[in-house]
């Protein structure tokens, strides 16, 4: 379990990765890309668990609606939010994750928001 808080501390999560920082991806959608933060993968059932601050997140969704991404809404930061890739999952922001730099991550891989099949028709 790794800390996760947002930069004025009005927030903070226990996550649980799927597979540590191995899940490490940026994704290329019209939000994401803006945002440029790295998301890594935690299970949907217990792997988000709100210690302090449940008040002080607020929620961002667009489009489909399908994605839910939360935000301190003090400091802005995005903390986690509920992939449209895979709805049984979240994704958390490694940048947020104590400990973690996300510039030692190296090469992170991109995920092909921008042709998601949600957006087909």
């Amino acid at each position: 379990m790794t800390k996760l808080t947002c930069h004025c501390g009005a927030v903070e999560l226990d996550v649980t990765l799927s597979d540590g920082l191995n899940t490490a991806r940026r994704c290329d959608c019209s939000y994401c890309a803006r945002r440029g933060a790295i998301a890594a993968s935690a299970p949907l059932i217990g792997g988000v668990k709100i210690i302090r601050g449940a008040g002080n997140l607020t929620l961002y969704q667009w489009g489909t609606g399908t994605a839910k991404h939360y935000f301190c809404k003090t400091c802005g930061i995005y903390t986690h939010h509920q992939r449209r890739s895979n709805p049984n999952e979240y994704g958390v922001n490694v940048g947020a994750l104590n400990g973690v730099n996300p510039s030692e991550l190296g090469n992170v891989p991109w995920s092909d928001g921008i042709n998601h099949p949600s957006d087909r028709e």
